[in-house]
């Protein structure tokens, strides 16, 4: 298989179902920026980190395949002509939601209670989490931006949402773990 196919050459791409639409179309966006994120991710996982993140991120990563593939759909190509889904994969379920929240209930029972808002940084690995969670909230704007254009499944958007919650408890968490300062944000005084 060639990895250039030379249809994209004039702004467009396809979607699943074989529908064209310029490269700059809210949905190409939207899994784009998942896919950035997906990236990213993977930069974390390439640290020194315990684990359990390790093999968080990875199942993260395989979940947000998933998320590109159903935003790469359009809703009038879901279906085949035969009547069966064109995407043959396990969606975004509640559990996968689920599993995201329990994570971060544990990762926070050993982290000090949040009275401030905390400057990203502390250390790269830590930052990397940080950049990745703001990815992650573009993704989402980008989805709910789709979403009212076209419907998104509700669970993809909830996932993101999620998702980026869980990058900011797994920097605070890395923050801890790799003895990093975690610095404040206390607003100066006028």
């Amino acid at each position: 298989m060639k990895i250039y196919t030379k249809t994209g050459d004039a702004g467009t791409t396809a979607l699943f179902g074989g529908t064209r639409v310029p490269k700059h179309h809210i949905r190409i966006e939207s899994y784009g920026t998942v896919d950035e994120l997906n990236s990213y991710i993977g930069l974390i996982r390439d640290q020194k980190i315990d684990a359990r993140s390790t093999e968080i991120l990875t199942h993260i990563q395989n979940k947000l395949f998933t998320v590109g593939a159903i935003l790469a759909t359009p809703p009038e190509k879901e279906t085949l002509k035969n009547g069966k889904e064109r995407l043959n994969i396990p969606k975004i379920s509640e559990e996968e939601i689920e599993l995201l929240e329990k994570e971060m209930d544990t990762m926070n029972d050993d982290l000090p209670q949040m009275t401030h808002f905390v400057l990203p940084g502390g250390h790269s690995t830590v930052s990397h989490c940080h950049i990745a969670r703001c990815i992650c909230r573009r993704a989402e704007r980008m989805a709910t931006l789709l979403n009212e254009e076209t419907p998104v499944d509700p669970r993809v958007l909830k996932y993101l949402n999620r998702l980026s919650d869980y990058l900011f408890v797994l920097a605070r968490k890395l923050s801890k773990d790799l003895n990093a300062n975690e610095v404040k944000w206390i607003p100066e005084k006028l």
